[in-house]
């Protein structure tokens, strides 16, 4: 499968006087969560969580800081979520686009809302 690009919104729901800002996001369904620079994070006076211990690709281990809260937004469908800081390149990963129920379409090589739920996000809870 292709490497997806598509463009995203990110905003401070705690600071919506700094209104949103447009990226080109690389979607990685292996990664687990959002990654954003050091620019993004200071531009949308995203605050400071505890820091997080990562393992990158190649498998060294880094400390970097957490971020949050920020809301997503691509295609009609939004979530909130913390974000790594870390690199130069926007990153989506598995959880924020679950959360928006968004799946790369394997022919197209898009990042598009799941069919099964055309009209707003779905998710499967588990009742007790």
């Amino acid at each position: 499968m292709g490497i997806v690009y598509p463009a995203i919104r990110l905003s401070n729901p705690v600071r919506p006087d700094l209104g949103e800002i447009t990226v080109m996001a690389v979607v990685d369904s292996g990664a687990i969560d959002l990654v954003v620079t050091e620019h993004l994070a200071a531009q949308l006076h995203l605050a400071e969580l505890r820091p997080r211990q990562v393992r990158l690709a190649h498998g060294s281990s880094l400390r970097v800081r957490y971020v949050g809260p920020v809301k997503v937004e691509t295609k009609g469908r939004d979530c909130t979520t913390s974000a790594y800081v870390l690199g130069e390149q926007i990153l989506l990963g598995a959880i924020p686009m679950q959360a928006m129920d968004m799946i790369i379409h394997p022919r197209d090589h898009r990042l598009v809302p799941n069919p099964e739920h055309p009209e707003l996000p779905g998710a499967m809870i588990l009742a007790a």
